[in-house]
Parts: C-alpha cells; structure tokens; sequence
C-alpha cells in the first residue's frame, strides 16, 4: 500500500480515538470533581483538636523545665488518654485512585503507530552525476533523451546517437546522420528494450535494432518536415511531426501507416500513450490538447479526437500519464502559460491547475509515491517535486544553468536523468529506493518429495 493510504488509515485510527477521549475526561471533571479536599468531620476530635491549637502549643513553642518524674508521668498520661495522636484530619473513606489522562491501550497504539510510520525521505539537492553533453539541440518542441528498459540511455547530440549503459557507465556511439538529414529530432526506445525509433529533420523516421548496431528499415513519406515526437503502443509507432500530423505505424508491416489524428495546425511536441494502451495524449505548439481514442481510430479517414483541450495558452510539450490513476493525466505549458494542468481524459474536465511560475519542459511520476517530478526553464532551471495532490513543493533541485528541456526515468523509477541547454546530462537520485517486497512464504515441501512415485 501506497504512504498516502497510510498516512490516511493512521489518520483515521487517531481520530476514531480522540472523541472518546474528550468524552472520557469531561466525565472526570464534571461529576467526580476530585480536587477538593473535604475531611470528614465525624472521624475527628474536636475537643483535642481545639486543646493542641490553643494548650497544647504553648508547651511546644515556649517548654518548661519538667523533672524526670513529672515528665514521665505527662507522658504515662498521654498514653493512657490516647492523646499521642498527630493526625487531627482524617477520611472516613479512602481516596479514589488517580486516573490516567491517556490509556494505557491508546497510548501503547500511538507508541506502535509511531514506530512504524514511514520516515521521510532523504533526497538530495544535488545531482549524483554529471555528464558532458555537447552539441546538445536547445530546442524546447524536440524529445532528445530516453531511458530504455534494458536500463541504457539514449541522448541525440547534434547529428549523432549516444548510448550510455547505466548500469556499467560504458558509452556507445549508435548512428551518425549525414547533415543533409539530420539532425536527430526525436529519440524513443520500443517497450522491448533492444529497439529504438529516430526521427530525423528531413522527416524520416528510422528503427534500429540496438543490440546489432543494425538499422532495420527507414519509414519515409508520412510526414512533410521534422518528426519531433515519437511514442510506442507495443508495435505500433506513433509519429508527431511538424505539420502538425500524427501517424500510427505498425512496424511489422511493409506499408506501416495504419492511422492517421488530425487535429494540430502547427507543430506536435508532446505524445504520450496511456498504459492501457487505448488513449492518446498529443500537445503542440498550437497551445492546444488532444485525447485521442484508440478504439475510434480509422485507416480510411483521419481520426477524431476524444477531447480538444483549449485551457493552455502556450505551446504544450510536456505530458505524463499518472501510474496510479489509468484516467489522470499531467500537462505542462510553455513560458507565456507556467502551468501544470490535470486532466480526467474521461470526462475531459480539468481537475486543477497550478501556477509554477515558469516554462513547463517536462513531467514525471514517482512510480513508488505520489509525486510529480517538473523540470523547468527561466529563471531557476529547475527540477521541482509536488507532492500530489496537495501540489506542496516537496524540493527544488538547482544546478543547471540553461532551461532543463528533457528528463528520463531509469526502469526501476528511482533516478531522474535530466538534460539541457547548459549541454550538461544530470542525474539526481529524486525518487528515492523502493520498499523491497518481502518475499513469499515458501509452501510446505510435500513428505517424502525425493523419492520416486509408485504409479
């Protein structure tokens, strides 16, 4: 279960316990009222008392030389006459005992709840890592960073694409564009991990197989001008070009064009498909939001959208469906809009919008937590993490010196790597470790498994 539901089921553990609390110590107070002090008057000696108050102290403040004799006598008298006593103030009954403020019961469960409840989270405000990244295009509409599933980085510098393996840090060259071509406007691994998709400025698209260093085949003639944004629905490639045309491909095929969305009038720099793989989210330069349908897509004519999103008024790049709600999606807006947007993509309503006070260049989720990572341009640079859905600022990550136009996320979601136009690739541990599942109970071997069955 998620911090959130925790932090809300301990909630309401406390609060089903503080009324009976309230309810208990108003009892107390209102009837037993036990901080008065009222002897009781039939378990007294009033002649005694009234002697010792008045007689009795003379002797005590002002004693008289007695002699042995006499002073054994007064006290064979004291004795006789029970009149030794010093407690003058008695109950007739005996006190109440006292009462705990908190029981013992609630306190034990509030002692329980605090040793279990999560500790915050470290995160650091500076980036684990820094990798030069020259020749990097500081172009807000293109997608030039993506973090494959077999944990390798791509990152198209100018006309060349670099592979970086996370997991030994080695650096590979995969392709270099003839300049006539390039360069590189869009880069995207397929979901296999071993496949990633190019789009060129001539507006190609080519697919290659990385583990080969092979290109597989070039896609040529759906778009007019550069392919600025690419996204995969298992086989099928989806392509946003600047004319302002989105293609499905169908890689397996020999014609691989199967859809076509139009509903941008200038260029598309934002595509992301759900998770479900049935939705379609598109943003472009037009400041204008699209939800396509995947079940109403047709070949024969251009699709029609599902929603047409009018609320950003600045181009929309930035896109991230929610990992946890298949329906929410996150949307960013250019430096003349600064605002994260949420949308239902059912209903197409807008659920909130936050001021960020910047351009918007790219979102994430937390896949662990509630969270979303931005990263933005003028005037701090910065990589911002909301808390969601109260969109409280939980950090702000500084250290690059030009607008942050691309992120990624490693496959185990925890690091962030963000690239920008200080030609800088950063990576920051932002989204922490996840909690390590514990592992199932082994089953009970079944008796005598290690020898041969009697059929």
């Amino acid at each position: 279960m998620d911090a959130g539901s925790l932090s809300s089921v301990s909630a309401s553990k406390t609060k089903s316990r503080c009324p009976l609390q309230e309810q208990f110590l108003q009892k107390r107070n209102s009837r037993e009222n036990l901080d008065r002090f009222i002897p009781n008057r039939s378990a007294m000696d009033m002649d005694y008392a009234h002697y010792m108050l008045t007689e009795g102290r003379k002797g005590k403040e002002n004693p008289a030389v007695n002699s042995p004799s006499r002073e054994a006598y007064r006290k064979q008298l004291a004795e006789t006459f029970n009149m030794n006593r010093t407690r003058i103030l008695a109950f007739k009954n005996k006190p109440p005992t006292s009462v705990e403020a908190i029981p013992n019961d609630f306190s034990s469960s509030v002692h329980q709840q605090a040793k279990t409840a999560k500790p915050r989270r470290y995160i650091p405000q500076t980036s684990e890592r820094t990798l030069d990244a020259p020749d990097l295009v500081d172009d807000y509409y293109l997608n030039l960073l993506d973090w494959g599933s077999s944990n390798i980085l791509s990152i198209a510098l100018g006309s060349t694409v670099y592979l970086w393996d996370a997991s030994d840090g080695a650096t590979s060259e995969l392709v270099t564009i003839d300049e006539e071509n390039g360069p590189v406007t869009s880069v995207k691994w397929a979901p296999d991990g071993r496949h990633i998709a190019l789009g060129l400025n001539n507006s190609d698209v080519q697919l290659w197989d990385t583990t080969a260093n092979r290109l597989l085949r070039t896609m040529r003639g759906g778009h007019r001008s550069r392919v600025g944004a690419l996204d995969w629905n298992n086989h099928i490639l989806t392509t946003g070009g600047m004319d302002g045309q989105i293609i499905n491909n169908d890689v397996r095929v020999r014609s691989p064009i199967v859809d076509t969305y139009q509903g941008h009038h200038q260029e598309v720099c934002g595509l992301k498909w759900s998770a479900s793989g049935q939705q379609l989210a598109s943003g472009g330069n037009d400041n204008l939001l699209h939800i396509w349908d995947r079940s109403m897509a047709s070949s024969n004519s251009s699709t029609e959208w599902l929603h047409r999103l009018e609320d950003h008024t600045a181009a929309v790049k930035a896109l991230a469906w929610c990992p946890f709600q298949g329906n929410l999606l996150a949307s960013g807006g250019g430096g003349g809009d600064r605002s994260i947007k949420f949308w239902n993509t059912h209903t197409g309503a807008c659920l909130n919008s936050i001021d960020t006070g910047s351009q918007v260049c790219a979102l994430l989720w937390n896949k662990n937590e509630r969270e979303l990572l931005s990263s933005h341009g003028f005037t701090k640079n910065q990589l911002t993490l909301w808390k969601y859905p109260s969109m409280v600022k939980t950090a702000e990550l500084t250290g690059h010196t030009s607008r942050v136009l691309f992120m990624a996320q490693s496959p185990d979601g925890c690091t962030v790597a963000s690239a920008a136009g200080d030609e800088t690739l950063r990576f920051w541990n932002v989204f922490g470790t996840p909690e390590v599942a514990k592992p199932a109970p082994k089953a009970n071997p079944e008796p005598f498994a290690h020898l041969n069955r009697i059929r």
